[in-house]
């Protein structure tokens, strides 16, 4: 798909600049005044960290996107995301606020952005052997098959965050704008890793989209505690829809007992891994309470729970590709 390059990196840009509002503007909402052990946050307080770990996220998915799915361009987006990690951590501690430090931080990532891809890109001219032809390779298909698996699951986590009130306005629109953000990201990386880019497909993929942002509106309208079931039936569509974007139509047509499995471990896949995951964090792995020590924040109330929800979202987004990410027919066979 000749528009993967441009699309992907445009939506990285997107994600960076969605990823500097958070740390300048929707973090120093969550952290707390004073160091009294009464006010101590509690569960989901620290909930602009997980849209901008998310919105790092993105940027990563991104790159794989603009790469279509090639392995020097996947294995650079999980490093360059790993490192934004870090930097973001130390950021944090420093605590910038304004539209000045907005700014800075948004043109600094994107600086980032674009030196990565224009070395990339680079290298990728220098062999030009290396590069592949219009269709993407078995290989490349299923990276951006996982991809998109990935961005699809964490669109249901970036839709049903909450924070300890819920009443914050900018919580629902830092979650709205990720959760959107991926979307088109899921649903590009699956039209990307589709064999050959038809009439039939782009139409899908729209309908798809619209189809999903309205998903993610409805979850954001239900109150918080009871969205389990609209987050569920979000992530049945939008995994569903990557699969029949993504996989063979042989004969011009989906294989639709294949999409009938597809639908069937879209519904049940993420929610259990999400709590596979997030389980033994919660009583045996305290990263998210390393993440807040590392960040100079203060701890969350020892009757609660520290969880790191845009990790179990990228974890269970791992475990869905490995059962999905199989678009060629024989994968499934």
């Amino acid at each position: 798909m000749r528009t993967a390059r441009p699309v992907g990196l445009l939506l990285s840009a997107a994600a960076v600049v969605l990823w500097a509002f958070g740390v300048t503007v929707l973090q120093p909402l969550t952290e707390p005044i004073g160091p009294w052990s009464e006010r101590l946050p509690g569960n989901n307080a620290y909930w602009a960290r997980d849209l901008r770990f998310m919105a790092i996220m993105a940027v990563a998915v991104g790159l794989v996107l603009a790469g279509r799915g090639q392995l020097r361009w996947s294995r650079s987006a999980v490093l360059l995301g790993g490192c934004w990690v870090a930097a973001d951590v130390a950021i944090d501690r420093v605590d910038p606020i304004g539209v000045r430090a907005t700014v800075l931080l948004a043109v600094g990532g994107c600086a980032v952005l674009g030196a990565l891809a224009a070395t990339l890109w680079w290298r990728e001219r220098r062999a030009p052997s290396a590069q592949g032809g219009e269709a993407p390779s078995a290989a490349e298909r299923r990276t951006l098959t996982g991809a998109a698996c990935v961005a699809g699951v964490l669109t249901l986590v970036a839709a049903g965050i909450e924070s300890p009130t819920d009443r914050e306005p900018e919580l629902h629109q830092g979650a709205l704008a990720t959760a959107a953000l991926l979307v088109v990201l899921a649903v590009g990386a699956a039209l990307a890793a589709a064999p050959a880019r038809t009439r039939a497909r782009v139409g899908l993929a729209a309908g798809l989209a619209v189809a999903a942002m309205v998903g993610v509106g409805l979850v954001r309208a239900v109150a918080p505690g009871t969205r389990l079931l609209p987050e569920t039936a979000l992530g049945a569509v939008l995994l569903t829809g990557v699969t029949v974007l993504a996989w063979d139509w042989p004969g011009g047509r989906p294989i639709w007992r294949h999409h009938a499995l597809a639908a069937l471990a879209a519904l049940l896949g993420p929610v259990a891994f999400l709590l596979a995951t997030a389980i033994p964090m919660m009583f045996l792995l305290p990263i998210g309470a390393t993440f807040t020590e590392l960040a100079g924040n203060s701890p969350i109330n020892a009757a609660d729970s520290d969880l790191l929800v845009s990790l179990c979202g990228l974890l269970s987004g791992l475990a869905m590709a490995l059962l999905l990410a199989r678009p060629a027919v024989t994968d499934r066979r």
